[in-house]
C-alpha cells in the first residue's frame, strides 16, 4: 500500500508540472520546452536554499520568483525577438543547464535529514506517508485554487481569448505580447514549485532531474484533457482537477508498470510508450468510427 501512496505523492508533487503546462499550450498554444530547465531550477534552489538553512517561505518564495523568471525569458525572446516558442524554449532550457548547475555547486545534492517541507509540518506524526501524501494535497489544492481563481478573473479571461483568438483581442486593445510573456512566467512558476516539491520527496536535488520530465506532464495534460474532451466539460475548476488528476493517474500506471515486475531501466521506455497510446487511441477510435 505505501508503494501506491508514494505513487499519489509523485503524482501530487508533478501537479504543478501538469497545470504549467496546460496554460502553456492549452491556454497559449505555446509548446514550452523550458519545462526541463525550470523544473530542475525549482529543484535545485530549493537544495541551495535548504542546506543553507533558509525559512520556508523564502526557499518557496525564491523558487516562484526563479521559475518565474525563466518563463519571461522564453515569453520575452518568443515575443519581442520573434523567435519560435519552441526555439525560444530551447535556448533558455539549454541556458538554464548551466545556471543550475552553477547554483548547486556539483551534479547531485543530498538533502535527507534537513528540516523540509514534508519534516517540518506533522499532521500525522505516526506515517511519514500518509503526512506527506496530506501536505502535498493541501499544497497542490492551494495552488491549483490560486490559478482557478486567476482564470476567472477579468485578467486570466484576457489570457484565455488570447489563446483562443490573438488577432481579435488584439484588436480589442489587449497586449498580447505581455498576456504570453505573464503566462509563460506562470506557467514556469508552477513547474519550479513541482521541484521544490519533488526535491523534498525524494530526498536530493539532481542536475538531471528535468531531462524528460516535460513527457510527464505533457502525458498528464493529455489524460486530462482527453476527459474534458470526451465529457465536453468548460468549466475551468474542473478542468483544472481533472489535468491533476491525470498526473496522478499517470503516476501510478507507472507504479503498476514496476509492482508488475518491469525493469526499471525501462520505465522511460514505457512511459514514452503511454504518452503514445494516450495521444493515438482517440484518433484511433476516431477513424474506426
Amino acid at each position: 500500500m505505501d508503494f501506491y501512496i508514494t505513487a499519489l505523492i509523485q503524482g501530487l508533487c508533478f501537479g504543478g508540472i501538469a497545470l504549467g503546462i496546460y496554460l502553456s499550450m492549452k491556454i497559449f498554444n505555446i509548446p514550452d520546452i523550458t519545462t526541463d530547465g525550470s523544473y530542475t531550477l525549482g529543484g535545485v534552489v530549493t537544495g541551495s536554499l535548504m542546506t543553507h538553512h533558509q525559512s520556508g517561505f523564502v526557499i518557496a518564495l525564491a523558487v516562484i520568483v526563479s521559475g518565474a523568471i525563466a518563463g519571461a525569458l522564453t515569453g520575452i525572446i518568443h515575443t519581442k525577438l520573434k523567435i519560435n516558442a519552441l526555439l525560444a524554449g530551447i535556448l533558455v532550457m539549454t541556458a538554464l543547464y548551466s545556471v543550475n548547475l552553477t547554483i548547486l555547486g556539483r551534479s547531485n545534492l543530498p538533502l535527507l535529514g534537513l528540516p523540509g517541507l514534508f519534516m517540518s509540518i506533522n499532521f500525522i506524526a505516526d506515517n511519514p506517508n500518509q503526512n506527506a501524501l496530506l501536505i502535498s494535497l493541501i499544497f497542490v489544492a492551494a495552488i491549483t485554487l490560486a490559478i482557478g481563481y486567476m482564470l476567472k478573473t477579468d485578467f486570466g479571461i484576457a489570457m484565455r481569448a488570447t489563446g483562443n483568438s490573438e488577432a481579435m483581442v488584439r484588436a480589442l486593445g489587449v497586449n498580447t505580447d505581455r498576456m504570453k510573456i505573464i503566462g509563460l512566467a506562470v506557467a514556469n512558476a508552477l513547474t519550479a514549485l513541482s521541484g521544490y516539491l519533488v526535491a523534498q520527496q525524494q530526498g536530493f536535488a539532481d542536475i538531471s532531474m528535468g531531462i524528460g520530465i516535460v513527457i510527464t506532464g505533457l502525458g498528464s495534460v493529455i489524460i486530462g484533457e482527453t476527459v474534458i474532451n470526451w465529457l465536453q466539460i468548460t468549466s475551468v475548476w474542473l478542468s483544472l482537477t481533472l489535468v491533476l488528476a491525470g498526473a496522478i493517474v499517470f503516476q501510478l500506471v507507472l507504479a503498476f508498470t514496476l509492482s508488475i515486475g518491469v525493469d526499471a531501466n525501462l520505465l522511460k521506455l514505457v512511459t514514452a510508450a503511454f504518452v503514445l497510446v494516450i495521444v493515438g487511441l482517440p484518433r484511433l477510435t476516431g477513424r474506426a468510427a
